[in-house]
């Protein structure tokens, strides 16, 4: 375990300065080639510079928060969290009140509280599990655990650049209806992932809970843990449904006083919030099969809803009803996603992902 922690961080460490300093070379160049307005070049390319110089230390504290949850504690990484958040916001008073930094404020306070954060972590879990203790002089990496690694995350890695890709290209389509609909959807897209993430959260939890349990050949709770998550993400998630169908409009007039964007990103917040029930399942049943080490077909899965469906529906839609279309094209491809994992789930097939060789229970496995 300590050298899997040891190899975890030196990649991550490796992986994080290799992307930052292509970013920061290509930065400009990408937003041109998304089609970014000209009036919004400069402020995006200077903020995207500074967030990239810093990515190695968001990368160490999204990675501490990873391993301490992996040892089955979900509530100091969410303190962890809080504690981000607080000094972001603590951080954008001074650095843009202050400082007058402007954009670039944003994206120095970003910095500057996850590595803060990170520092806190590392101090944390050497003094709670001092058999894994973070020591820069002793710090080893295993090529065998390496490789491990890299056959479960590797498909896990590839889905989330092509998924990134993919919000390129939907965000080069949006683009193209001007500032006012740049405007509501990354005001509206804010709001949208405070609703995903009870999403992102419950299946993270799952994930553990899966793998704990099939180690120890436990498959009935598996089953039982995965439907109670179904129940209590549906609940959360109609709350969510509700209050973007009911309060649309008011939540983006938080944000800008424009009527027009407005009343583009109220448009969003409802036709995506009426299937946040639909993503938020098809979310947790991927946590499933992450936590029992099946990570090919869920990437298959996510990249058919991305590529087939959303990006392709996106550009056909919005040239015959306009922005409305992009909405549509999002609401499509979280059904398709989400049908396509209920049916695999059905299949049973995820249980053979194991990557340790465990007995299960046959009355338990065939009763799944």
């Amino acid at each position: 375990m300590k050298r899997t922690i040891d190899t975890a961080y030196i990649f991550l460490f490796g992986a994080s300065l290799t992307v930052s300093v292509a970013g920061i070379v290509f930065a400009r160049d990408i937003f041109l080639l998304l089609g970014l307005p000209a009036d919004a070049l400069d402020a995006a390319t200077l903020y995207m510079t500074v967030f990239l110089a810093g990515i190695v230390l968001m990368s160490g504290f999204y990675g501490t928060c990873a391993i301490l949850r992996g040892f089955g504690d979900s509530k100091t990484p969410l303190y962890f969290m809080i504690i981000a958040a607080v000094l972001q916001i603590l951080f954008e008073i001074v650095f843009i009140l202050k400082f007058h930094l402007g954009i670039a404020g944003v994206a120095y306070a970003t910095i500057a509280a996850e590595g803060a954060t990170f520092m806190i972590g590392i101090v944390y879990l050497n003094r709670t599990h001092p058999y894994v203790r973070i020591d820069l002089k002793n710090i080893r990496f295993s090529r065998d655990i390496f490789y491990t690694s890299l056959r479960i995350g590797l498909p896990s890695g590839l889905q989330q650049t092509f998924v990134a890709l993919g919000m390129m290209a939907l965000v080069r389509i949006v683009n193209g209806f001007g500032t006012d609909a740049i405007a509501a959807y990354t005001i509206a897209g804010r709001i949208d992932s405070f609703s995903s993430l009870p999403a992102m959260n419950f299946s993270m939890a799952l994930s553990a809970f899966v793998g704990q349990n099939l180690g120890a050949g436990k498959i009935n709770r598996v089953k039982r843990g995965l439907r109670s998550t179904w129940v209590m993400i549906s609940a959360i998630t109609l709350i969510a449904t509700l209050v973007n169908l009911l309060f649309s409009r008011q939540m983006m007039s938080l944000f800008t006083n424009d009527p027009e964007v407005i009343r583009i990103g109220a448009q969003y917040l409802v036709i995506v919030g009426i299937f946040y029930i639909g993503f938020s399942i098809m979310f947790v049943n991927n946590g499933l099969f992450r936590g029992a080490g099946d990570m090919i077909v869920p990437m298959f899965i996510t990249l058919l809803a991305l590529w087939a469906i959303r990006v392709p529906t996106a550009y056909l839609l919005s040239n015959k009803i306009g922005i409305t279309g992009v909405w549509w094209s999002i609401a499509f491809s979280l059904t398709f996603g989400l049908s396509c994992s209920m049916i695999y789930y059905a299949t049973g097939r995820w249980k053979n992902a194991r990557i340790v060789d465990v007995p299960l229970n046959e009355g338990e496995y065939n009763e799944l």
